[in-house]
């Protein structure tokens, strides 16, 4: 079962930019109490630190249970056995200050240093923000063990193809060990809350900082990762030109579903019935999207327009379990799982084209992206 519920979902996330950008399909009005969670326009600095980060994450000491005799237990076990509390001086457990019900958000030796999502994310944001830069979603997931600021342009670019999108640096943390405190850039293509990187011949620019003693956001840097947004209309939309001049015939798409989805094993062996299945409702929902979804359909015989459909099929279509939609695509946007799906689509549409496509030979040149190295202090 999914630890986000509609109710967490419309009180615990904030999303801005709802004239541009619409509506979450999770946004239901008669569950978020006084206030709402979606914002016509940007979303306040204030409200982020007042509705969503108003706890701090604090250690506690960790305690097992070990076998005791009457003069030294503290409590009887499960089974009715006296047992004590031994502290293990090695290990701390982060909480929320805000809660008196015991839980743990994680678990982790001394070494470990909570980032506070007022400073990480919302403090370090605010202070490098500008006239151009605002605030458009915000939130908690699993009661607040993975946080996000996300920072877009205040108006949408649209390419000469038709393409409009919002470049975004997506700024999130966690207090579960699940990953370093990272400032990534990202694209989202406004008819479809697709995102990914804006280059598909190498990563895109992020900063990773460790949760580690001594660790600290440093200001230049994390103004850097700001900057990069503006820089990223200028990437995106040369990629989205390239792309749109890759040509895909009906022979180069069947190969490409051939490949992308096999229907058959790796030495050509007939697959079990229930994964034929599976793979035959994949490779129909990927080609509907192509031909007819209009996330995909008006760039139909491009390379962006397969791209586009089988990122959809990923975010929107995909079989899941153990977790809502939305986290699910808010955790592969932030480790990278969405920009690795992109640039494996992409090679393997490659491996379909017909020889000598001078426009995809052009587009596996490196661009001027770049990778940034670990800050930390």
């Amino acid at each position: 079962m999914t630890r986000e519920t509609l109710e967490s979902l419309n009180t615990q996330t904030l999303i801005g930019n709802t004239a541009q950008r619409g509506t979450a399909w999770h946004y239901r009005a008669e569950l978020q109490g006084d206030e709402p969670n979606h914002y016509p326009g940007p979303i306040p600095v204030d409200d982020v630190a007042r509705r969503l980060f108003g706890w701090r994450a604090e250690s506690r000491p960790v305690a097992v249970e070990r076998p005791a005799d009457a003069a030294t237990m503290t409590h009887l076990s499960a089974t009715g056995q006296p047992v004590r509390w031994v502290a293990v001086s090695s290990r701390q457990a982060i909480v929320r200050s805000d809660r008196d019900d015991g839980t743990v958000l994680g678990v982790f030796t001394q070494a470990y240093e909570p980032h506070q999502y007022a400073e990480y994310l919302l403090r370090t944001v605010s202070d490098i923000l500008d006239d151009t830069l605002t605030i458009s979603s915000a939130g908690l997931l699993r009661d607040g063990a993975i946080a996000w600021v996300e920072v877009s342009v205040r108006e949408s670019v649209t390419t000469p193809e038709g393409v409009e999108f919002r470049p975004n640096l997506l700024a999130t943390t966690t207090h579960d060990g699940s990953l370093a405190t990272t400032y990534k850039r990202t694209v989202t293509d406004v008819v479809c809350d697709n995102t990914r990187a804006a280059a598909l011949t190498e990563h895109g620019p992020e900063m990773r900082i460790r949760h580690s003693r001594g660790s600290r956001v440093k200001l230049d840097a994390a103004r850097h990762a700001l900057e990069i947004v503006h820089s990223t209309a200028d990437v995106f939309a040369d990629e989205i030109r390239r792309l749109c001049e890759v040509e895909v015939d009906r022979a180069t798409w069947s190969r490409f579903l051939d490949s992308w989805v096999p229907l058959q094993g790796p030495l050509g062996e007939d697959l079990p019935r229930r994964a034929l299945k599976l793979a035959e409702q994949k490779r129909e929902t990927i080609d509907d999207l192509y031909r007819h979804d209009g996330r995909a359909q008006p760039w139909a015989g491009t390379a962006h327009a397969v791209l586009q459909a089988v990122n959809t099929y990923e975010h929107h279509s995909s079989p899941m379990r153990g977790s809502s939609r939305a986290q699910r695509n808010m955790l592969r946007t932030v480790d990278g799982t969405y920009a690795s799906l992109d640039r494996a689509a992409w090679a393997a549409l490659q491996r379909v084209l017909p020889a000598g496509t001078a426009a995809a030979e052009a587009l596996t040149r490196p661009t001027t992206a770049q990778e940034w190295a670990l800050v930390d202090g």
